[in-house]
């Protein structure tokens, strides 16, 4: 915003974030009971949005046995127009749960050890407050490439992983495997994304705009 308005016009805030998101007390345990997982089991997230992402739901459906032999289980949100093929590719297979919409999301959150996600504003702003491991799928598409440029400025402070999204079909399952075992790297991004973390965006913006109505 810089190069269109003054430095003293622009505000940095945050995006404010939906208080079952921001207060939620849910523990791990509760949010595995909630989709019928394991405890003893490592759990990756995935989401794509309400539409879904091809490229995220492609490379997930075609590593899914992978994850699963790697002891991993899967909460997968694949959106509406992945969900018929994502449900017959899941059938018989324990450990995951795929729908095209997850509802409650404080649940999903509450229940994974590994999330794997677009980076749009909202996204990224959930995901710092909610603290976890990340691996970013930017949308390529999206104007002025601003998903890349959220995605890499979590990157440059070693707060996510970011995937390509050309690539998330030979590499995004390869490095949701690899982070599972990396303890220390887990550690690491969810220490430097709760840094980046706003949970009172919306009072800073109410305040900012009845000052300026005085």
């Amino acid at each position: 915003m810089e190069k269109f308005f003054p430095a003293n016009k622009i505000m940095v805030t945050g995006n404010p974030v939906r208080s079952a998101i921001v207060s939620a007390a849910i523990s791990r345990e509760e949010g595995l009971r909630f989709f019928s997982l394991e405890a003893n089991k490592k759990t990756v997230l995935v989401v794509g949005g309400s539409l879904g992402a091809r490229s995220i739901n492609e490379a997930i459906d075609k590593g899914l046995d992978k994850l699963l032999e790697a002891g991993l289980q899967l909460i997968w949100q694949t959106g509406k127009p992945y969900a018929a093929t994502a449900s017959e590719s899941v059938a018989g297979k324990k450990g995951v749960w795929a729908k095209d919409f997850i509802t409650q999301m404080e649940y999903a959150y509450a229940a994974a050890d590994i999330v794997v996600a677009r980076a749009g504003a909202m996204t990224v702003a959930e995901l710092c407050l909610v603290r976890k491991p990340v691996l970013l799928v930017p949308y390529p598409f999206a104007a002025e490439d601003h998903q890349t440029v959220n995605a890499t400025q979590l990157v440059d402070k070693n707060a996510a992983l970011i995937v390509k999204d050309s690539e998330a079909k030979e590499k995004l399952v390869f490095m949701s495997i690899e982070l599972s075992r990396d303890e220390a790297k887990q550690e690491e991004l969810k220490n430097n994304i709760a840094k980046l973390a706003v949970t009172d965006a919306d009072t800073r913006i109410a305040k900012e705009i009845l000052a300026s109505l005085k």
